[in-house]
C-alpha cells in the first residue's frame, strides 16, 4: 500500500511538474523583428510611426521621435500584464517603448533611478531622463500615455 501511494505521488509531481513547464513556455514572437529601427542607404536611422522593441546599446541615438525606456522583469506579474497591453493597444505615432531588462541593466537603473520594475522613464535624444512614471499599480498602456505620454 505504501508503495501505491509513494507511485501516484510521484506520478502527481511529475505531473505536476510537465503542466508547469507547458503552461510557462514563451512562444511570443521577438519584439525587435522587423519593427526595429534600421539604418537606411544613407546612414540615417528610419523611423516607424511607433514601435516596441528590445533595448541594445546605442539604440537611443539610432532612435527618432520620444523614446520611452520600459524596465521590464520576466517574473514581475505587472511587467507581463503591462507588456501584454502594450502590444494589444496603439502606440502613440512617433513614441518608440523600449523594453529594457530590469535585472541586467543596473547600470541603467542607477542612471535613471529606477527601483522597481514596471518603471518607464521618458528619455531625450540624448539619453537624459525628461520624465519618469511607475505603472505598478496600472500596469496598462493607457495608463502610460495619460502620465507620461
Amino acid at each position: 500500500m505504501l508503495k501505491l501511494v509513494i507511485a501516484g505521488l510521484i506520478i502527481l509531481v511529475l505531473g505536476v511538474g510537465a503542466a508547469f513547464l507547458i503552461t510557462n513556455i514563451d512562444f511570443s514572437v521577438p519584439t525587435t523583428s522587423d519593427k526595429t529601427a534600421q539604418s537606411s542607404a544613407s546612414g540615417q536611422p528610419s523611423q516607424t510611426p511607433s514601435q516596441y522593441v528590445d533595448y541594445y546599446d546605442g539604440i537611443i541615438t539610432a532612435t527618432a521621435g520620444q523614446k520611452v525606456l520600459f524596465f521590464y522583469a520576466p517574473w514581475c506579474p505587472q511587467c507581463r500584464a503591462l507588456e501584454t497591453s502594450i502590444k494589444a493597444g496603439t502606440i502613440p505615432s512617433g513614441v518608440t517603448i523600449i523594453k529594457t531588462d530590469y535585472d541586467s541593466m543596473q547600470g541603467l537603473r542607477q542612471k535613471y533611478g529606477v527601483t522597481i520594475q514596471t518603471t518607464l522613464v521618458k528619455v531625450n535624444d540624448d539619453g537624459d531622463l525628461v520624465e519618469k512614471y511607475v505603472a505598478y499599480d496600472e500596469p496598462t498602456l493607457q495608463s502610460v500615455i495619460d502620465n507620461l505620454l
